[in-house]
């Protein structure tokens, strides 16, 4: 209990970087650019986007509590660029807890293709699928249930995916040792 209070707790001290700041705004500018011409559809329900890997990769260097502020931020910013639907704050939540689950996963830790699948798996389960699904059903009506299925299968399906892109690109990045660079220790 008392190392997940301290990871909380140094995560949030990383927002008093001014390191921090820019390496988050960078990631941030790397997302947009990717969630505007980085994806690859594979038929009209399954696509393979790249703009998440710059979030989680704010999740492993900064963690939890800062992940979760960058996502928040960032989906209020895409929106504004680039509005697909009407604002919601629910998916403002989901990105922002899905940071946080990703930065409890990766922040001080090891990234092992296991810790990334079993993130990833936490992730699709309480956001993609249960929360999206209910947002989802709230603004269009859509019939939980009726979508339910649907949303799961196309989740698990690019489960596996997903965790391989986002630990491939990590390791092989973490190998230039720019991480090294990037991460600074946390003020006091």
């Amino acid at each position: 209990m008392e190392k997940t209070k301290s990871k909380f707790l140094t995560s949030a001290k990383e927002l008093k970087t001014t390191s921090t700041l820019a390496v988050c705004a960078m990631l941030a500018a790397l997302a947009l650019i990717l969630n505007s011409v980085a994806s690859i559809n594979i038929g009209p329900y399954l696509k393979i986007g790249f703009s998440g890997i710059p979030n989680q990769i704010a999740d492993y260097l900064f963690g939890p509590i800062t992940g979760c502020l960058f996502a928040g931020v960032l989906d209020i910013v895409k929106f504004f660029i680039r509005p697909d639907g009407p604002f919601f704050f629910g998916f403002t939540f989901n990105a922002m807890l899905a940071a946080f689950i990703y930065g409890y996963f990766y922040y001080k830790h090891k990234l092992t293709f296991r810790r990334v699948l079993i993130a990833k798996l936490v992730v699709i389960l309480v956001v993609n699928v249960l929360l999206n699904t209910l947002w989802l059903d709230m603004l269009y009506g859509k019939g939980f249930l009726a979508i339910l299925p649907m949303r799961t299968v196309k989740n698990l399906i690019m489960w596996p995916v997903d965790s391989f892109i986002f630990f491939t690109v990590t390791r092989l990045i973490e190998q230039t040792g720019i991480f090294n660079l990037l991460r600074k220790p946390a003020a006091n």
